[in-house]
C-alpha cells in the first residue's frame, strides 16, 4: 500500500493524458537503456534526454521526472528520476532501478514541469535471476530479513566519517571497509555532515576531500557518495546512511553554516523553523527524492537514518527544551510518510537520540526501528532492550556506545578493547537485529581490533543456522559470573564474561528440554578455538556444568547440543 496512492495519481495523470486533457502531447523525451543485460537486485541505468525550461532542477515542485513501471506480476511501481547535467535548452537526466522481480517489465517516464504532465514512448526490459538477496527488511525483534527470505543480523561497528583534515590521513572507507569485511562484520554506520559526504553543504569545514560550491548539491559529496556505494557492493557490507547531524541545528554548533539557515540561502530563520516551516520540510524532501533517485537502487544501503541524536538539538545541556517535542515527532512523521510513499524499495527508516527520547517519536508508524546511544554504561545495554520493546512492540537498536564519549585518547584503549568486545555479545544475546556498534573505530583500527568479529559473525551465523531466525532466551544463573542465553532450535548458546576482576571457577546451571544427552562446546571468541567438557550433570532438565573456568576479563561462548 506504500506507493498506492502515488501510483493512482500517476495513473490518473496518464489516463486524462490520453483523453486528451488539460495534457501535453507526448514529445520532448528521448532515453536510452545503457545495460546489455539486467539482473535482479543489479544497477540498470538509463540515460534520458530532455529539452524543457527549468530554473532549479533539483526542486520538484518545478520539475520532475519519474518512471513508470509494471512488473513481471503486474506490481505498479513509480521510479524518481534525477538530473544529472545541462541546462534549461538540453538537460542529461538518468534513472537508476534495481528489479525486485524476475521477468519482463514494462516502463515509461512521466515530466511533470509545474502541473503540465508530459509522457514518453513506452519500453520494456527482461530481468534476469542474480543470486542476489535483495533489500532488507522487518521481519522480527532479532532480525532483519532480504527479499529472497534470507536472514540477517548487522555485525560491525560506526564509522562515522573518514579521516577529517586534523586525523590521520589513513582512516578512509578505502582502508576501514575492507578491513571490516575481511574480518567478518556485514554492518556499518556513516554520516552526511558538513565534513564528511557533505550532499546539502556549500560551506565545507575540517576537510580536505570536498570543497565548498554554489551548486544546489555538492559534486564531492555526490562523486564520492557514488564511490561509496560501489565499494559497500563489492565488499558484501550493508550500511546505515546517517542524513543529519545534529550539530547544524545548534546554535553553538553548525547551524551558522547550516544550508537551511536563511543566511545561507536557506528557507529558515531558527532550528525550530526547520522543523516547522513548509518550505523547510519542502526542501529536505528535495533531498529525499535525490538520494533515493540516485542511490536508492543499492540494496546495500540498508537503513535510511534522518537524524544522528536529534535530542542534542532539542535541549540544553541542562534538559531544558529548546524545540518543542511536538513539532521534531511531526516533523518525522511527514519524512517518514513522504519516504516510504517514494520510495519503490521500502527501505529501512529510522532516526536515533542519544540518552533524551523525544516524546512520541518512538511511536511513529513510518520508522521501522527505535535507535538510542550508550556512553559509559555498556553493563546496561541487556536491560534496555525489554522495556522499549514492550512499550513500543518495534525493534530496537543500540547505535553507538563506547567507554567515553569524550575522546578516543589511547591511555583508555583496554578499557575501550573490553567495551568493544563484550557490547558486541551483549545484543548478539539481545532481542535486537543490528548488534550495539562501537564509536571511535580511529581507535579501534589501531588498536586492531577488527579480527575478533570473526568469532562474534561465527556465532552469529551459528545461531540463525539452528534457529532459522528463531530465538528463545533462556534463564541461566552462573555464580558470579555476568551470563545470558538463548535456545535456538535444539541448540543452545550460553555467553559469560568475567568483570570481577579475579579468576573464577564457576558452575553454570540451566533448564534443558532436549532428551538426548547434550554435547557441550566451548568457544573462545578472541582465539576462536574451541574444546569439549564432560563436566555436568543432567537430573530432572535442569543441566549443570561444574568446570568452567574464566580469568578476569575472559568470555566464552558454551554451545549446547543433542547427542
Amino acid at each position: 500500500m506504500k506507493n498506492f496512492y502515488r501510483v493512482i495519481g500517476v495513473l490518473v495523470v496518464v489516463s486524462l493524458l490520453r483523453a486528451g486533457i488539460a495534457c501535453a502531447q507526448t514529445g520532448g523525451i528521448s532515453y536510452s537503456l545503457t545495460n546489455k543485460k539486467i539482473g535482479e537486485y543489479e544497477k540498470a541505468e538509463w540515460d534520458i534526454k530532455l529539452s524543457v525550461p527549468f530554473t532549479n532542477p533539483y526542486d520538484q515542485r518545478e520539475i520532475s521526472l519519474d518512471m513508470v513501471l509494471t512488473s513481471p506480476s503486474g506490481k505498479p511501481l513509480v521510479l524518481p528520476c534525477y538530473f544529472d547535467k545541462g541546462d534549461s535548452n538540453s538537460s542529461a537526466w538518468k534513472a537508476r532501478f534495481s528489479a525486485q522481480e524476475t521477468g519482463v517489465y514494462s516502463y515509461y517516464f512521466v515530466l511533470n514541469t509545474k502541473g503540465k504532465i508530459t509522457e514518453s514512448a513506452k519500453g520494456k526490459f527482461n530481468v534476469l535471476p542474480s543470486g542476489k538477496p535483495g533489500f532488507l527488511h522487518k521481519n522480527n525483534l532479532w532480525t532483519f530479513k532480504f527479499d529472497n527470505g534470507q536472514l540477517f543480523r548487522g555485525i560491525g561497528e560506526n564509522v562515522g566519517w573518514e579521516s577529517r583534515s586534523f586525523e590521520k590521513a589513513k582512516f578512509t572507507y578505502d582502508h576501514l571497509l575492507p578491513t571490516l569485511s575481511q574480518n567478518g562484520a556485514n554492518f556499518f554506520r556513516t554520516w552526511m555532515c558538513y565534513w564528511n559526504l557533505p550532499l546539502e553543504w556549500k560551506k565545507v569545514h575540517a576537510t580536505k576531500r570536498y570543497n565548498s560550491t554554489n551548486e544546489y548539491f555538492n559534486p564531492g559529496a555526490i562523486k564520492r557518495m557514488d564511490e561509496l556505494v560501489s565499494m559497500t557492493d563489492s565488499l558484501g557490507l550493508y550500511f546505515m546512511l546517517t542524513l543529519d547531524w545534529h550539530g547544524h541545528l545548534m546554535e553553538e554548533g553548525g547551524w551558522k553554516d547550516s544550508p537551511y539557515n536563511q543566511v545561507n540561502g536557506g528557507p529558515a530563520k531558527t532550528p525550530t523553523e526547520f522543523f516547522s516551516l513548509t518550505s523547510a520540510k519542502q526542501k529536505y524532501k528535495n533531498k529525499l527524492r535525490y538520494v533515493i533517485a540516485r542511490w536508492g537502487y543499492s540494496t546495500n544501503i540498508a537503513a535510511i537514518e534522518f537524524f544522528n541524536e536529534v535530542d542534542n538539538a532539542a535541549f540544553t545541556k541542562e534538559d531544558s527544551i529548546l524545540i518543542p517535542h511536538h513539532l521534531i515527532t511531526q516533523w518525522h512523521d511527514d519524512m517518514g510518510r513522504y519516504l516510504k510513499g517514494m520510495d519503490p524499495y521500502n527501505h529501512l527508516v529510522t532516526t536515533s537520540v542519544s540518552h533524551r527520547d523525544i516524546a512520541g517519536m518512538n511511536s511513529l508508524a513510518y520508522l521501522d526501528f527505535n535507535q538510542k546511544h550508550i556512553y559509559k554504561h555498556t553493563e546496561k545495554i541487556p536491560a534496555i532492550y525489554p522495556d522499549y520493546i514492550e512499550n513500543y512492540r518495534k525493534p530496537y537498536v543500540v547505535g553507538e556506545f563506547g567507554f567515553r564519549w569524550e575522546d578516543d585518547d589511547p591511555k583508555y584503549a583496554k578499557e575501550a578493547n573490553f567495551d568493544f568486545k563484550r557490547g558486541l555479545w551483549y545484543g548478539m544475546f539481545s532481542p535486537t537485529p543490528i548488534l550495539p556498534m562501537s564509536w571511535w573505530w580511529e581507535l579501534f583500527d589501531d588498536q586492531k581490533m577488527a579480527p575478533y568479529f570473526k568469532g562474534v559473525r561465527q556465532v552469529s551465523d551459528m545461531m540463525l543456522i539452528a534457529g532459522n531466525g528463531k530465538f528463545v532466551p533462556v534463564d541461566v544463573a552462573a555464580g558470579r559470573l555476568h551470563a545470558q542465553a538463548v535456545q535456538c532450535g535444539k541448540q543452545y548458546f550460553v555467553y559469560l564474561l568475567n568483570t570481577t576482576g579475579e579468576d573464577l571457577t564457576q558452575e553454570v546451571s540451566i533448564a534443558y528440554a532436549n532428551r538426548a544427552k547434550p554435547v557441550i562446546k566451548i568457544f573462545y571468541p578472541s582465539t576462536l578455538k574451541i574444546t569439549q567438557t564432560a563436566q555436568f550433570k543432567l537430573v530432572n532438565g535442569q543441566l549443570n556444568i561444574t568446570d568452567i573456568k574464566l580469568n578476569a576479563g575472559q568470555e566464552v561462548v558454551l554451545i549446547i547440543s543433542p547427542d
